[in-house]
């Protein structure tokens, strides 16, 4: 012991702090270290439930991203259909329109032909009776006799439709 009394260090005086130390060492890692180990657990474990939340919420986000732009995606082509099946509807339309409109056409047209074929009709058999009427007169002022009006008629009526044969040959 005479070894640690040249040194200057008082050997029962250093027992005592030694004992102090560890007591004090005890006393400190049951009411400040363990505490502020478990405070510091419970941090790291917020901290880590809270970096795991984050990445949830981020792949969440991510996911209602994705399907938003899918959702949009949809929007647009349900849009062009849309669009399309107008553009077929009234192309659709402007062809049955057209048609209609050349079926009124072609009806008027029709109808107008009838009516002046029957026009023609009437005007030819007008102007044929008048024919054969002049020709009786004229007939019966050179001749100076009167012949039996119904067979002249019939008379100029078979040259007529003979000349008709003719014209139409």
């Amino acid at each position: 012991m005479g070894g640690f009394a040249s040194l200057g260090v008082n050997l029962p005086l250093l027992v005592v702090f030694v004992i102090n130390f560890i007591i004090l060492f005890f006393l400190l890692r049951i009411f400040l270290y363990k505490p502020v180990l478990k405070m510091l657990d419970e941090r790291s474990k917020r901290t880590k439930e809270a970096m795991e939340l984050a990445e949830v919420t981020k792949l969440e986000f991510e996911q209602a991203k994705v399907e938003v732009q899918k959702q949009i995606d949809k929007g647009r082509q349900e849009a062009q259909s849309v669009i399309a099946q107008a553009m077929q509807v009234g192309e659709r339309l402007r062809e049955e329109s057209r048609q209609e409109a050349t079926k009124q056409a072609q009806v008027i047209i029709d109808r107008t032909r009838t009516e002046l074929q029957a026009e023609r009709d009437k005007i030819v058999e007008d102007l044929r009776r008048e024919f054969v009427n002049i020709s009786i007169m004229a007939a019966e002022k050179v001749i100076k006799e009167t012949l039996d009006k119904e067979k002249h008629r019939k008379l100029i009526e078979e040259t007529l439709q003979e000349s008709v044969v003719l014209k139409k040959n």
